[in-house]
């Protein structure tokens, strides 16, 4: 949050950057480790576990941003985010690419498609790289740039489809992003209504969004296709069947361990309806938290 509110013209870049720096090394002691500790599977098998479990746990990240505790909210949504971050340096590192490489980081934008090709991502992530982190400002940012910074984490984290090119990031942008803006809070504010309704919506959608980025990061890592763009083409075009057997009943468990939490929650949104009370609304923020931070910790370790 500090990096948005610091620079929030290249949140997306930053961010990227930022989880380079922080993710590159124990992803490739990931990518090592794994291959020795299971050494009768194919990488290809290796990433269809990673990406299918971190959709897992981008749904639960998701259900707990779809609820109307600020607290848990943005917490969980830069969770969900981080855990896609992770995902895609994971594969880098198992197909046996530098995830601490510019490069790498620069691949990881176009697959999310804040940028049309790694040329114009690397670019951008060198400004941003040899420019400092700004300070705190001293006065009101423009409403365009938090507007153009909205639109950016958007398709960011995958609820707004990318441009067509740099190009396209003009006036009819910034009116897709306002209006993207205004509908999203308008839904935030009806959580207040239909809470678990909400809850369902962003763990579905955070959920949908990890598969697709998974499978654009195998298709370019895995060799399927020759470049990052093309990716994002191709996996727009796969089905995803969903999982096998073994797959359905480890996320039958993963869903009865997070179920009672998560009921608590939505139970609490229920009855803050009719009754103001502080401390049911300290109760399910803290259960929120905590369940963010649990998830946060356990996909860490995996």
């Amino acid at each position: 949050t500090t990096i948005a509110y610091r620079d929030p013209v290249h949140v997306a870049e930053r961010l990227t950057l930022y989880g380079a720096q922080n993710l590159a090394e124990p992803s490739q002691q990931w990518a090592k480790r794994v291959q020795v500790e299971q050494p009768d599977l194919s990488k290809a098998q290796i990433a269809e576990k990673l990406r299918t479990k971190s959709a897992h746990i981008s749904r639960v990240d998701g259900a707990i941003s779809g609820t109307p505790f600020m607290i848990a909210l943005v917490p969980a949504y830069m969770a969900y985010l981080w855990q896609e971050g992770r995902m895609v340096l994971r594969t880098a590192a198992l197909y046996g690419r530098d995830p601490s490489e510019l490069s790498t980081s620069a691949e990881t934008l176009v697959l999310r498609g804040v940028h049309p090709t790694v040329e114009l991502a690397v670019a951008a992530l060198t400004k941003v790289r040899d420019m400092p982190t700004p300070g705190k400002p001293e006065s009101r940012r423009p409403l365009k740039v938090w507007v153009s910074a909205v639109y950016s984490v958007l398709i960011f984290g995958g609820f707004l489809a990318a441009p067509g090119g740099e190009k396209a990031r003009g006036a009819r942008a910034r009116l897709k992003a306002t209006i993207a803006i205004i509908f999203g809070l308008t839904i935030w504010i009806s959580t207040w209504v239909f809470p678990v309704t909400f809850m369902i919506m962003m763990a579905w959608g955070c959920e949908s969004h990890t598969r697709k980025l998974g499978n654009r990061a195998v298709a370019f890592y895995g060799g399927e296709v020759g470049t990052a763009e093309a990716a994002v083409e191709l996996a727009g075009d796969v089905d995803d069947k969903g999982h096998d057997r073994r797959d359905i009943v480890r996320a039958t468990f993963l869903g009865l361990s997070i179920a009672i939490p998560l009921g608590i929650v939505a139970a609490v949104i229920h009855f803050m309806q009719n009754s103001s009370s502080p401390i049911l609304m300290a109760i399910g923020a803290l259960v929120a938290v905590s369940l963010v931070v649990a998830i946060t910790i356990s996909a860490g370790k995996g």
